[in-house]
């Protein structure tokens, strides 16, 4: 193909491998098929990878129990675990843990193992339950009613509800909801975006939905509506994200028809419920790490908003009222903490979690004292705990976890960044490992989107300390670790900030005789795939080997691509002269220089991802794999896989073939003995 040169804002910008964007082009389709082949015959022939499939599954299929939601005497969850592929929904008793747990909804029971659970939202009273499956993990959702009692699926099917956001009329009679247009009206290039709210009566053809809230009430296509209902289906709230610095509140009285806008037009991220006649919530507004904000429906606008819990030094991550108690989640430098607080405010206790680690979801029942919380850490599979004001109990009997948490240790330390800046980062291991430079390691992070990069369970992080090695997780600035004011230090015309704190990381890892450079690996997925692109194409010294997962590397053109202009907002527009300026002096496509030593290097991706076009992985790796110098010896790898989308939804015999692949890429460039399973 010919290669393309163009001149954008004066600058000349060669793109060599535009012809890989087409990845229904029969001649992509022949590179990626060879591509894969040369892939798998290195990583078939890695020693020790049987052996590191087999103990991944087994760690992916532990028992898992996240994103716990109560309705009335029911909490319903998201678990995994057993002989499963997929994530089942479950409803339990919230009132007695000897009531058998029921399987709702089994999405791979139809014989597709690609068949993924997204989203559920119970009816208030937990006799129903909407929810959302999609295949190939493309999260394209189509909407589902479940009679819980009974087992039976109502006839109402709503498609294009990726994400969907329900609220629920009290009586179950009727939902708000989000949903997306159909790309058979709209187009491909504009199906991911003009999300907007509908109201859905249940038996009703959903082509008469009545329009809530559409593209008349959006500031722009890229804006996200969530939405919420009173207890009593009168008040009506209606969330607008635009990007991950701002969010519109409005009301929406269903009686009057009045709307009021809550706060409209500041760079503050705020969440609120109605409760009773308050509104009761959280906000960045006059606070980067947040507070918990009250008011009365009869004054609801920002202005009018008391402080319930000022800002500290933790980050505030959600409020629920809990019948006279008010319960706030928050995190200490990315750890999980949880206070209880009367309504008043008066009164702050903690509640003590079961150790270092995060919450996978919690939710209060507004009339009663009663919380149901999901806790994991980096070697503890989530579990369900329920909380009164008595404290925290388990409610889920027995222990089948493939591991005991104690036999890991979870140390965090802070190191310097380039501009003396301390930027938090956990170490994970196995309690008898003591470290050396010739110490194996595999560094992480994220640097995106507000996201904290917490103690989170993860099997390769087990897997790496099963080995000898260090599981390294960094705080970078891109992130919420710190609050809002972390996170605008690392986005738009800040972005490199993330990249020099990961590399400074790496250094300090090193400095500090943990490891050394032929030791250290480096690891990123999405806007972490866009962190490890760019360390490895600043710091092509950095590390022996890099896994690059579902990633964003031609910075250029991301917007052109899938759901990418939703982003614009974190990273900055190409089209804009300003802009261009920084996204193309460090995006890693453009970074790729000729004749250079480059770490060995392993991108994956799939092609129903429906987030991150796989064209960046595709375009890279063609770049990569031309430029470095050192062959064979490190080589530049493309897994392309079929039927898998962005990571959601993944089947476990999937999940722990790609994890088998990258650990023993990485563990052959470190010089890793893989360990004898057990």
């Amino acid at each position: 193909m010919d290669p393309i040169v163009e001149r954008l804002h004066g600058v000349e910008v060669a793109d060599p491998y535009r012809w890989l964007e087409d990845g229904e082009h029969d001649e992509t389709r022949h590179w990626v098929k060879a591509q894969n082949r040369r892939t798998r015959a290195v990583l078939d022939g890695l020693p020790g990878r049987p052996h590191l499939r087999q103990r991944l599954e087994r760690l992916l299929r532990a028992p898992s129990i996240t994103s716990p939601r109560l309705a009335g005497e029911r909490v319903f969850t998201r678990e995994r675990g057993g002989g499963r592929d997929q994530a089942v929904l479950v409803v339990r008793s919230a009132v007695d843990p000897e009531v058998p747990a029921r399987t709702l909804v089994d999405p791979g029971a139809g014989g597709d193992p690609t068949v993924a659970l997204d989203w559920f939202h119970p009816s208030p009273d937990g006799a129903l339950v909407a929810y959302g499956t999609s295949t190939s993990g493309d999260e394209r959702s189509t909407l589902r009613i479940l009679d819980v009692a009974t087992g039976e699926h109502r006839p109402d099917l709503i498609a294009h509800t990726r994400a969907a956001s329900v609220a629920w009329l009290p009586d179950g009679s009727a939902f708000a909801y989000t949903r997306y247009p159909d790309p058979g009206e709209v187009g491909e290039e504009e199906a991911g975006y003009h999300r907007s709210v509908w109201w859905h009566r249940l038996g009703d053809d959903p082509a008469g939905d009545e329009s809530v809230w559409g593209d008349d009430d959006m500031p722009d296509r890229t804006a996200w509506p969530q939405v919420s209902l009173s207890r009593d289906g009168r008040w009506l709230l209606v969330h607008v994200s635009l990007g991950w610095s701002r969010v519109d509140v409005h009301l929406l009285d269903r009686h009057t028809g009045v709307r009021t806008a809550l706060i409209e037009g500041e760079d503050a991220v705020s969440s609120l419920e109605v409760f009773s006649d308050r509104l009761v919530g959280t906000t960045t507004l006059g606070a980067p790490r947040g507070r918990v904000v009250g008011a009365h429906l009869a004054a609801p606008r920002a202005e009018q908003w008391e402080t319930l819990v000022p800002e500290s030094e933790a980050v505030i991550e959600g409020a629920m009222v809990a019948g006279a108690s008010l319960l706030v989640a928050s995190t200490e430098v990315a750890v999980a903490r949880l206070h209880r607080y009367r309504l008043d405010t008066s009164g702050d206790v903690a509640v003590e979690l079961p150790g270092l680690g995060t919450l996978a979801g919690f939710d209060a029942e507004p009339d009663r004292e009663v919380a149901f919380v999901a806790f994991g850490s980096f070697a503890r599979p989530p579990s369900l705990w329920r909380w009164t004001p008595a404290g925290l109990e388990p409610w889920v009997a027995g222990d089948q976890r493939p591991l005991d948490p104690d036999d890991y240790r979870v140390d965090q330390v802070a190191y310097p960044s380039t501009d003396g800046v301390e930027v938090p980062l956990f170490l994970v291991r196995r309690a008898g490992t003591r470290p050396t430079p010739d110490t194996p390691v595999m560094l992480t992070g994220y640097g995106g989107f507000a996201i904290t990069n917490g103690p989170a369970w993860s099997p390769l992080a087990v897997a790496v300390a099963d080995a000898g090695g260090i599981y390294a997780v960094a705080g970078i600035r891109g992130g919420s670790e710190l609050g809002e004011d972390w996170h605008r230090a690392g986005m738009r015309e800040h972005k490199q900030q993330s990249f020099d704190d990961f590399a400074a990381a790496a250094d300090w890892l090193v400095a500090e005789g943990l490891t050394s450079r032929d030791r250290l690996a480096i690891r990123g997925g999405s806007n972490g795939g866009l962190l490890v692109g760019a360390a490895l194409t600043q710091r092509p010294d950095l590390c022996r080997a890099v896994h690059c997962a579902v990633p964003l590397l031609d910075m250029v053109r991301f917007p052109r691509f899938l759901i990418a202009r939703l982003w614009i907002a974190e990273y900055g527009d190409p089209d804009e002269p300003e802009d261009f300026a920084w996204l193309s002096a460090w995006s890693p496509y453009h970074r790729v220089a000729d004749g250079t030593c480059y770490p060995a290097v392993l991108l994956t991706t799939a092609e129903s991802d429906s987030r991150v076009d796989p064209c960046h992985a595709r375009k890279f790796a063609a770049r990569l794999q031309v430029a470095t110098s050192c062959g064979d010896e490190r080589p530049v790898l493309l897994r392309v896989e079929s039927r898998a989308g962005h990571g959601q939804g993944k089947p476990v015999g999937k999940q722990a073939d790609e994890a088998a692949d990258v650990l023993a890429f990485v563990f052959d460039q470190l010089g890793v003995e893989v360990p004898p399973p057990g």
